[in-house]
C-alpha cells in the first residue's frame, strides 16, 4: 500500500483521538504518526507520505519526563512544509495506550516500547526461550497498558506435536487465557493464522526475546525481505537483528511495529496489569482472613490455602508474589525520584529568577 494514498484513519485515527485533540486544544497544527525514532530525528507518516521532524524548542522545554518524548505510534501535532529540510512537533495527541517498562539497570525511570497499539503479538519460541514465568511479566506490561495481547508460539518445527500441545498446557495451567497461535517460518504453518488476525487500519507490536523469530516472521508476513535476519545457532537459538522500532505497513493496511528483543524489563507502576493478570490470586485473596493479607504467612490466607492444597499452581503464586514484589519496590523509588526532581526543578526556575534570567 503506498504511504502517499493513505489517510489518516487507515494510520490508525479515529474518534477516540479526535476528541482528545479538541479537549485539549491540539486542533492547530498537521496531524501525523511517529514511524520510528532515531536520536534526535523522528519519521513521521500522513496522508502525503513520510518526512523527517524535530522537536520545537518549547516542547523541549516543557518536557521533563522521558515517556512524554514521542516514542513509535504517537500522533503528534507537526508544523511542516514541503520546502523544508525537517518538520517541527509541537504537541504529542494524548495515547490511547502504550507499551512502557523500567528503563534497563540501576536507573528507576519509565522507558517507552511504543504507543496506540492495539494488540501486542507476544513471541516466545518453543524451542529455547519458553518460560512462563517471563510470558506472564510480559502479560502484565501488555495488560497495564490497555493492550490487548496475543501469545506466539515460534519454532514449531523444532519439537513434536505432543511437546507443542504440553507447552500450551503450561500455559493454560498457570491461569493465562489470552489467545495462543503457533507457527513456523521454516515450513510456514501457522503463518497464515497470524495473517488473519491482522486487520486493516489496527496496529500490533512485535514483543520477545532476541531471537525468537520477530524479523523473520515480519519477512513472512510482507512477502519480501525488509527485516534483516541472521542464521540461527546450532540449538535452534535465532541471533538478534532488529535495532530500532518502526511501523511498517503490511499489504492489507494493518501496522506493525518490530521490537529489538529485551534482555530484561522491570516492573513499574504495573498494578493494573497484575490484576488483570493475576485475577485467579485476586480472587482468591478476596476471602482472605486478614484484608491487609500479604500472602505470605498469615493464618486464614486463602491464598495459601490454594497452594497447599494444590488447585493454585506453586509456581504462579510465586511469580505473583515475585513481581508484586519488584512493582512495590520500584514503585516507591519512583515517587522518591519524582519528588527530588521537582524540587530540583523549583530550585532551578527559583535561581534563575533570582538572577534575572527570562524565558525567551
Amino acid at each position: 500500500m503506498s504511504s502517499a494514498s493513505l489517510q489518516l484513519n487507515q494510520l490508525g485515527w479515529d474518534e477516540w483521538f479526535d476528541t482528545k485533540a479538541k479537549e485539549t486544544g491540539l486542533t492547530e497544527h498537521r496531524l501525523a504518526r511517529v514511524a520510528a525514532v532515531d536520536r534526535e530525528q523522528l519519521l513521521v507518516r500522513d496522508e502525503s507520505g513520510e518526512f523527517r521532524v524535530k522537536l520545537a524548542g518549547r516542547f523541549l522545554y516543557v518536557t521533563d519526563q522521558p515517556i512524554d518524548f514521542p516514542c513509535v505510534g504517537d500522533w503528534v501535532c507537526i508544523q511542516y512544509n514541503s520546502s523544508d529540510m525537517f518538520g517541527i512537533i509541537h504537541d504529542v495527541i494524548p495515547r490511547k495506550s502504550f507499551l512502557r517498562r523500567k528503563a534497563a539497570g540501576d536507573n528507576i525511570e519509565f522507558q517507552m516500547i511504543a504507543s496506540n497499539i492495539d494488540v501486542a503479538l507476544i513471541v516466545q519460541s518453543c524451542h529455547f526461550d519458553f518460560n512462563v514465568n517471563r510470558l506472564e511479566r510480559y502479560l502484565v506490561m501488555v495488560r497495564n497498558g490497555h493492550v490487548h495481547p496475543v501469545i506466539l508460539l515460534t519454532k514449531t518445527d523444532l519439537v513434536s506435536p505432543e511437546a507443542l500441545q504440553q507447552l500450551i498446557e503450561e500455559i493454560r495451567s498457570a491461569g493465562i487465557n489470552a489467545e495462543v497461535l503457533a507457527l513456523s517460518n521454516i515450513t510456514g504453518e501457522g503463518v497464515d493464522n497470524v495473517r488473519e488476525i491482522l486487520l486493516s487500519g489496527k496496529t500490533y507490536c512485535l514483543l520477545g526475546s532476541s531471537g525468537v523469530g520477530k524479523s523473520t516472521l515480519i519477512n513472512q508476513l510482507i512477502g519480501r525481505h525488509i527485516q534483516e535476519t541472521k542464521v540461527v545457532s546450532d540449538t535452534g537459538e535465532g541471533r538478534h537483528t532488529t535495532v530500532r522500532r518502526e511501523l511498517i505497513i503490511l499489504n492489507n493496511g494493518a501496522m506493525l511495529i518490530d521490537n529489538p528483543g529485551m534482555r530484561e524489563f522491570g516492573i513499574l507502576e504495573a498494578e493494573e496489569g497484575m490484576g488483570n493478570s493475576f485475577a485467579d490470586i485476586y480472587e482468591l485473596a478476596s476471602k482472605c482472613k486478614y484484608s491487609d493479607c500479604s500472602h505470605t504467612n498469615e493464618p486464614g490466607c486463602a491464598v495459601l490455602s490454594a497452594v497447599e492444597e494444590g488447585s493454585l499452581q506453586r509456581a504462579h503464586y510465586q511469580n505473583f508474589i515475585k513481581l508484586r514484589s519488584e512493582s512495590e519496590f520500584h514503585d516507591l523509588s519512583y515517587l522518591e525520584k519524582r519528588k527530588k526532581d521537582k524540587a530540583f526543578g523549583r530550585f532551578i526556575k527559583s535561581a534563575k529568577k533570582d538572577m534575572g534570567i527570562t524565558r525567551k
